[in-house]
């Protein structure tokens, strides 16, 4: 990937002096306004100690700075020596070579836990999606290589992707030679990702001369042993292993090789693929360094980066990204070659660059991914968090509108694309995907960030939060709405929520029912089976229904055939009606049947303008009587305190399987002197940093409880610790 490409001239490189400079890049202009994001997240880390009890909000204490070593980081690392000089502020420079899970003092804050999802793909929404051709790689840079917080942060302001249904890969894009070259996905993205079935990859980026790239780090990464082995090979496999994400993006722009090096480059992937293989992990090439030694971006699958993609003993990485120079013609030959090499076309990724223009980039989609005829090779978007970045209003709101249309299109609804402009959504060309297909399944529409926090309805804490390990898995298809009157608003909002931080708001003037169209599913129904909404209007009256649909629409772009079950009414006159309430509906008569789609039905009589919010929905078999088994032995492993506050690492055993299985996730509160509880947060591993917790009062010591939540949000009983504020 050039620098040209990127919108920098590379005839005036940076002079170095002193440090080794980060590259100014596009890969630096996110770094640069997350390096803004910060410094204000020391003091949002400040405000998320202050969060109000249940029901009454708190006056927020100044901010303090947070004390050095305590806070856990994305690990980053380059392959053996490091750079001369001194690296900068808040930048720690680490040898993989020399990295051992026994010696790294944040594994359990970077380990995900969560497996990854088997998927299936359901009928598309629309005719002119396409299963079983090309698919997505995305690039995303969701932080700075160095200060990337390893579970969430205390802002709301973040890159929440939610449109995984219809991503295969994403690669945790970001590296410098001023910091790191080798980075490892952070677990809130890892765990995110695999609830949605999709894989995470850790990048390798070997940065170009020009930029700080120094030779000797490719030679690194490639050298063998006295054994003929490839130690850094071995040491990648072991890192993806432990964290828990799926393998590696291997991008060497250094120039300045020979076909020595190339030839040794093959042989490392070789080993890389042979070792990480057998444990499910998987290679994607990038087109840089060619078959001579130097770097020279092909834009093509071809004669000169073939051998790292299948040389004559077979295959060697799994996917290629192909370089922004292609052209229709070279995608063309490219997808050609891959089939003639008994390889999919649809491994190769062709580089869509969305990190400046978005939208409006200028993309010769045909050569991808044309109307008519087969897809000729996969799309891989370059930094689409572009929906993030180029807002003035980044609030929560604001962005997922704007994801909403980079997937989905400008008419946010996949059944129904809008006419095409110069944008070809995804939403429009791939077939979605979804994992929920089994019991029980609940979404409670929490996109994994959010002003507050709520439990059952009621804030919890009124700070604002990130952390994707807390994501639901929300529909695919957003929004598809079926009515035959006006189109209501239908948005994930804000304002109000009954678990997480948002919900599914449907708002505007009701002419007609409306229906909803929520999740894909593959639900095997019993006789027990129960459906449960939980909703809650602050308008009049509402009629509302649950769709079920048996069986599958007959091709792409044909209406879902649901089953309609009434759950009642709500009504603004009665009593407790703007509140939440749950509304059921038994699947007794479906019994012995396959839930393919869920979807709900609200009606209001005369036209009535309409404020209804989903807060959770859930599938199950019986009634819900028993809690998950609480975590064992809570402890606080490290604290600092200071000024009246308190930054620590709290770390927990996982108390087995239970009655639900693992927990979904583990939720952490403050114990209040007044018997009150404030939440603080939650992870899907067993330890959790808690930064700038304020003394309440005299008191003698903070105490912590920590629950596990199940797949159904019920919560287990607490365990609880304490941090006397005497040191």
């Amino acid at each position: 990937m050039s620098e040209t490409d990127r919108g920098v001239d590379r005839r005036t490189p940076p002079a170095p002096s002193g440090p080794i400079p980060v590259r100014p890049t596009r890969r630096r202009v996110l770094a640069a306004g997350a390096g803004a994001a910060a410094l204000l997240g020391v003091a949002g880390r400040a405000r998320a100690a202050t969060a109000a009890e249940p029901t009454r909000p708190v006056a927020v204490a100044a901010p303090a700075p947070a004390p050095a070593g305590l806070a856990p980081y994305a690990s980053y690392w380059f392959p053996d020596s490091l750079p001369e000089g001194t690296p900068g502020p808040g930048i720690v420079w680490r040898s993989l070579s020399r990295w051992s899970p026994e010696d790294d003092p944040d594994l359990a804050h970077n380990t995900a836990t969560v497996p990854l999802a088997e998927r299936f793909t359901p009928v598309p929404p629309n005719r002119t999606a396409r299963a079983g051709r090309a698919r997505i790689a995305s690039l995303v840079s969701f932080a700075p290589t160095a200060g990337n917080p390893a579970q969430g942060s205390p802002t709301a302001d973040y890159y929440a992707l939610t449109h995984w249904a219809y991503i295969d890969e994403l690669v945790f894009w970001g590296g410098s030679a001023g910091e790191g070259i080798v980075l490892a996905p952070n677990a809130p993205v890892v765990d995110a990702a695999h609830r949605n079935g999709v894989r995470v990859l850790g990048n390798v980026f070997l940065p170009p001369v020009a930029y700080g790239g120094d030779l000797r780090w490719t030679h690194d990464l490639v050298r063998r042993d006295s054994l003929g082995r490839f130690p850094i090979a071995e040491q990648l496999v072991r890192v993806a292993r432990t964290y828990g994400f799926d393998g590696w993006f291997v991008n060497a722009e250094t120039d300045g090789g020979d076909s020595a090096l190339a030839t040794r480059m093959r042989e490392f992937l070789r080993a890389l693929r042979a070792a990480g293989e057998p444990h499910g992990l998987r290679i994607t090439w990038y087109d840089a360094m060619n078959s001579t030694g130097r770097v020279g971006w092909q834009g093509a699958l071809n004669a000169l980066n073939q051998e790292f993609y299948e040389d004559r003993a077979g295959k060697v990485a799994d996917t290629v990204f192909v370089d922004f120079r292609w052209t229709p013609d070279t995608l063309a030959a490219s997808g050609a070659l891959a089939d003639r090499l008994g390889r999919s076309r649809h491994e190769l990724w062709a580089a869509v660059d969305t990190e400046s223009r978005g939208w409006d980039a200028d993309v010769r989609w045909d050569a991808i991914v044309p109307r008519s005829g087969d897809h000729v090779v996969s799309y891989g978007f370059y930094r689409p968090e572009w929906t993030r970045n180029h807002l003035t209003d980044r609030s929560p709101g604001a962005f997922h509108h704007a994801d909403d249309r980079f997937w989905t299109g400008e008419s946010l609804d996949p059944a129904r694309p809008a006419p095409e402009g110069s944008w070809r959504a995804p939403a429009t060309v791939v077939a979605d995907r979804s994992t929920v297909a089994g019991l029980p399944f609940a979404c409670s529409f929490n996109t994994g960030h959010g002003l507050r926090w709520y439990e059952n309805g009621r804030v919890t804490s009124d700070a604002p939060w990130n952390h994707l390990g807390l994501q639901d898995r929300l529909p695919g298809r957003r929004w598809v709405v079926d009515t035959a009157g006006a189109r209501p608003s239908v948005t994930l909002d804000f304002a109000d929520a009954w678990r997480g931080g948002s919900s599914l708001l449907v708002s505007g003037s009701l002419t007609a029912p409306v229906a909803v169209g929520l999740h894909s599913t593959r639900l095997p129904l019993t006789r027990g089976s129960v459906v449960e909404l939980v909703h809650a209007t602050g308008s009049g009256p509402v009629t509302v229904e649950v769709g079920v649909a048996t069986r599958e629409p007959s091709a792409p772009g044909e209406p879902v055939p649901y089953t309609w079950l009434r759950t009642g009414s709500t009504g603004a006159g009665a009593a407790g009606a703007t509140g939440w309430r749950t509304a059921r509906a038994a699947l007794a008569p479906l019994a012995g049947r396959t839930a393919y789609a869920l979807a709900v039905r609200i009606t209001a009589p005369g036209g009535t303008a309409v404020v209804w919010r989903l807060g959770a929905l859930s599938v199950h078999d019986g009634a819900r009587t028993r809690r998950p088994a609480p975590p064992l032995a809570p402890a606080v492993d490290a604290a600092a305190r200071q000024d009246g506050r308190a930054w620590l690492r709290l770390s927990w055993r996982a108390a087995g399987s239970g009655p639900g299985g693992r927990p979904r996730h583990y939720e952490v509160h403050r114990v209040l002197p007044d018997g009150g509880r404030r939440f603080l947060g939650g992870t899907c591993g067993t330890a959790l940093y808690l930064p700038g917790v304020p003394r309440a009062g005299r008191e003698r010591a903070a105490v912590f409880e920590v629950r596990a939540v199940d797949e159904l949000y019920a919560v287990s009983a607490p365990a609880r610790t304490a941090l006397s504020w005497e040191p």
